[in-house]
Parts: C-alpha cells; sequence; structure tokens
C-alpha cells in the first residue's frame, strides 16, 4: 500500500511539474549560465512548493487551502511583480563567460526565491485536488503515515522532472558561445515577462 502511494505521488509530482512554465524556464536558463547543481536548486525549490500543496491536499487542511484561494488575487499580484523583476533582470542579464563557482548563498537564493514563487500560486491545490481523484486518493482519507508518504512522493517526482530537464540542458550547454548565452537570456527574459503579466491580468 506504502509503495503503491509513493508510487503515485512520484507520478503526480512528476506530471505538475511537466509543463514548461516560467519556474521549468528558470531552471533552464540558470543551467545553460551556471551549470547543473544551480539549475537543479531552482528545481528543488519548485519540488518543495509542490509537496507543501501536496501536503495540504493530501492531509485535507481545508482551512488552509481555502485561505489560499481567497487571497489568490493578492498572490497572483505578488508572484506576477516578481516574475515581472526576474525576466527584466533576466533580459537584461550579460552573458557570463565561464561558470562561476557556486556558493552557498547564491544556491540557497535561488532556492528561497523559486519556492515563494511557486507558492503563489494558489490554484496549484485545484491540480493536485484532481490528480489525486484521478489516481483514487480522496482528499482527507489518508492517515498520517500514507499522506507523508504521498508528500514524499510529490516531492521525488516533482525533482525528478527538474533532475532530467536540468540534466538534458547541461548536455549541450557546452556548444553555446557568448553569443548564444545574450539570446537566452533575452528569450528567457521575455517569456518571463509574459508569464509576469498574465499572473496579474488574468485573476477574476
Amino acid at each position: 500500500m506504502e509503495y503503491t502511494l509513493l508510487l503515485k505521488g512520484i507520478i503526480i509530482g512528476f506530471s505538475l511539474a511537466l509543463p514548461i512554465g516560467p519556474i521549468g524556464i528558470l531552471c533552464i536558463r540558470k543551467t545553460i549560465a551556471h551549470g547543473h547543481l544551480p539549475g537543479m536548486i531552482v528545481g528543488f525549490g519548485a519540488a518543495t512548493a509542490d509537496a507543501i500543496y501536496g501536503c495540504v491536499a493530501a492531509f485535507g487542511l481545508t482551512v488552509i487551502s481555502d485561505l489560499l484561494v481567497t487571497q489568490q488575487m493578492w498572490l497572483r499580484l505578488v508572484g506576477g511583480a516578481f516574475l515581472l523583476y526576474l525576466g527584466v533582470k533576466t533580459f537584461l542579464a550579460r552573458p557570463v563567460e565561464e561558470m562561476p563557482s557556486s556558493n552557498g548563498r547564491g544556491l540557497l537564493g535561488s532556492y528561497v526565491s523559486t519556492f515563494l514563487l511557486t507558492l503563489t500560486n494558489p490554484l496549484t491545490i485545484f491540480a493536485f485536488l484532481g490528480v489525486f481523484a484521478a489516481l483514487g486518493v480522496r482528499n482527507g482519507d489518508l492517515g498520517y503515515g500514507s499522506a507523508a508518504t504521498l508528500v514524499l512522493g510529490v516531492f521525488l517526482g516533482s525533482s525528478l522532472w527538474f533532475f532530467i530537464l536540468s540534466y538534458g540542458v547541461t548536455l549541450f550547454r557546452g556548444n553555446i558561445n557568448s553569443t548564444g548565452l545574450g539570446w537566452v537570456n533575452r528569450i528567457s527574459g521575455f517569456l518571463i515577462i509574459c508569464f509576469g503579466i498574465i499572473a496579474i491580468v488574468s485573476f477574476r
């Protein structure tokens, strides 16, 4: 039973992380500019936030989920504004000629910023509830141990996708010169700005 729940959690985490959104673009850009580990740290930040939303869904914490949904306008505004900031910063960033050393402070900053950015999308809770239902996992009906196993699977599945994404980008990273890195920054920045605008104007 526990192994089945763990596998279901991995499937849920992987499938919900799979679409390339602003976090995926950040992961790709960070990997190209700085290497595999910084790119993975971005993914870990997103996976941690996914695990928290999975925890809310698995443990049936309706008070928290209702609060997140009722405050979604402000969360979207904050998240959208942060995306705009990241997008402009990325667009204007100069290409890195040599890969800098990865220090703990920089990695922690990437982790925390991605974690907080992912948390600003409270509608993710509905995605988890929908996938849980599709896989036969009913909200609030699991024991603490089973729910924890499911949430662990969500974290592992989300992390697995970002590992694959970052590692895949690493394979051809060495073929990109400074001109290519400049274009990566501009395209990534533009797409992130677009996601920020969408997040701000799409709330109701």
